[in-house]
C-alpha cells in the first residue's frame, strides 16, 4: 500500500521526464530522416538525444527528482536512440564498421538478451541504470558523434562495444538476482555489498 501511495504522489511532470519524453516523441522522426537518406537531420538529433540523455539523468540526480515513471521513460527513450543508432550506422557508416562488425553483433546479442531477460522477470523495463551503463552511454555517446561529424576510430570502437558487453552482462546477472524491480542500481558490486536485494 505504501509503494502505490508514494507512486501516486511522483510528479509527472519534471524537467527529467519532459526531457525524456521529447527523446521519445523524437524517435519516428529520427527514423523517418533515415529512410529518407537525410544523414544531416540524423546526426543533429542523434546527438540532441544523446546530450539530453545526460543532462535529464544529471537534473533527476541533482535536483532530487528520480521517479519510477522517469527510469521507465529515460529506458524506453534510450532503446529507442540505439535503434536510430543502429540504423544510422548501418544506413550511412556500414562501409568503415564492417570490418569490425563482430564485436557490434556480439555487443547486440548481449543487448537483446538483457533485454528478453526483464521482460521475462519483470513484464517490462525497470530502469537499474547502472554506473556501467551510464559509462557505456557516454562512451558510444562520443563515438557516434564523433562517427558522424569527424570520423571512424577503431579504438573507440573497441572501447565501447567491449564496456557495452560488460554493462549488458552486469545488467543480466543483477535481474537475475533480484526478487522485485529496483531502479538506479548502481552496480553490481554496490548491490552485493549491501545485500538490499
Amino acid at each position: 500500500m505504501q509503494q502505490n501511495e508514494t507512486i501516486a504522489k511522483e510528479k509527472f511532470w519534471t524537467i527529467p521526464n519532459i526531457l525524456s519524453l521529447c527523446r521519445l516523441l523524437v524517435f519516428p522522426l529520427i527514423l523517418y530522416w533515415i529512410f529518407q537518406k537525410e544523414q544531416q537531420w540524423v546526426a543533429i538529433f542523434i546527438a540532441i538525444s544523446l546530450f539530453t540523455d545526460w543532462l535529464d539523468g544529471i537534473i533527476a540526480r541533482t535536483f532530487n527528482m528520480q521517479t519510477r515513471i522517469g527510469a521507465k521513460l529515460d529506458s524506453w527513450a534510450d532503446t529507442g536512440t540505439y535503434i536510430c543508432a543502429f540504423l544510422a550506422i548501418y544506413f550511412f557508416k556500414w562501409d568503415l564498421i564492417k570490418p569490425y562488425a563482430w564485436i557490434l553483433y556480439v555487443f547486440v546479442v548481449v543487448w537483446l538478451l538483457s533485454y528478453a531477460v526483464v521482460f521475462i522477470k519483470f513484464k517490462g523495463l525497470i530502469g537499474l541504470h547502472t554506473y556501467l551503463f551510464k559509462s557505456t552511454g557516454y562512451v558510444q555517446g562520443a563515438f557516434i558523434i564523433l562517427l558522424f561529424l569527424v570520423g571512424f576510430y577503431s579504438w573507440l570502437f573497441y572501447l565501447c562495444m567491449i564496456v557495452g558487453i560488460l554493462a549488458c552482462v552486469e545488467e543480466v546477472i543483477i535481474i537475475l538476482l533480484i526478487k522485485k524491480p529496483m531502479m538506479n542500481v548502481k552496480g553490481l558490486w554496490w548491490m552485493l555489498k549491501n545485500k538490499n536485494y
